[in-house]
C-alpha cells in the first residue's frame, strides 16, 4: 500500500476553537460535539484503507503521490496553486471508462485546504481556506506573490495533475 500523507493537526482547528470559547465562557464543552471531530478523523482513517474510496479519487491520488507531496511541502506557492485548482473546478480521471461515463471529482474549498494540509503533513484546512482572495478586504488586495484565485489552474499544476491522470473540467453553471 502506498504511503498516504496526512496532517496530525487535521480536524483540530474547529474543535480547539470550540473548546477555547467554552473555557472563556466558563462552560464545559459538549462531549458529543468534541467527539464529532474524532469521528471525522476515524472516517478518514477508514477511507484511506478502502479500495473503493481510493478508486477514481483525486484526493487519494494526490495524497499518495510522493512527487506532488514533496512539491507541496517544498513550496507554499505551489501548495496554494494546487489548492486553488481544486476550488470551483471539477476534475475528470483520464481513465477510459471514467471519461466515457462522464464521472468527475470535486470538493469544497475547505476540503481542498484539508487535502493540502494532509499533503504537507501539518496544519488544517484553515491554513489554505480562501488564500486566493488576498488580504480578504477587497478584490484589489493582493496576497503573497504567486498565489492565485480559487478556480485558477496554473500551467504547472495542470501538467502535474495530467501526469497523475486527471484533467480539469470547468463547472457547468446549469449543474450548480
Amino acid at each position: 500500500m502506498a504511503k498516504i500523507s496526512k496532517s496530525p493537526d487535521r480536524h483540530t482547528f474547529q474543535k480547539e476553537g470550540y473548546i477555547k470559547r467554552c473555557e472563556e465562557k466558563g462552560k464545559e464543552p459538549n462531549p458529543d460535539y468534541v467527539n464529532m471531530y474524532k469521528t471525522w478523523r476515524e472516517q478518514d482513517e477508514e477511507n484511506l484503507k478502502d479500495p473503493r474510496w481510493q478508486k477514481n479519487n483525486m484526493e487519494y491520488d494526490l495524497r499518495s503521490s510522493k512527487e506532488l507531496c514533496d512539491k507541496v511541502k517544498a513550496s507554499d506557492v505551489y501548495a496554494q496553486n494546487l489548492y486553488a485548482a481544486m476550488c470551483n473546478m471539477t476534475w475528470q480521471s483520464r481513465e477510459f471508462w471514467q471519461e466515457l461515463k462522464g464521472e468527475t471529482w470535486s470538493c469544497s474549498w475547505r476540503h481542498a485546504g484539508g487535502i493540502i494540509a494532509d499533503m504537507q503533513e501539518k496544519g488544517d484546512y484553515i491554513d489554505w481556506y480562501c488564500s486566493g482572495i488576498g488580504g480578504g478586504l477587497s478584490m484589489e488586495d493582493e496576497g503573497p506573490e504567486g498565489y492565485v484565485s480559487e478556480g485558477t489552474v496554473t500551467e504547472e499544476v495542470e501538467l502535474d495533475l495530467n501526469r497523475l491522470g486527471w484533467r480539469p473540467v470547468p463547472y457547468n453553471d446549469d449543474q450548480i
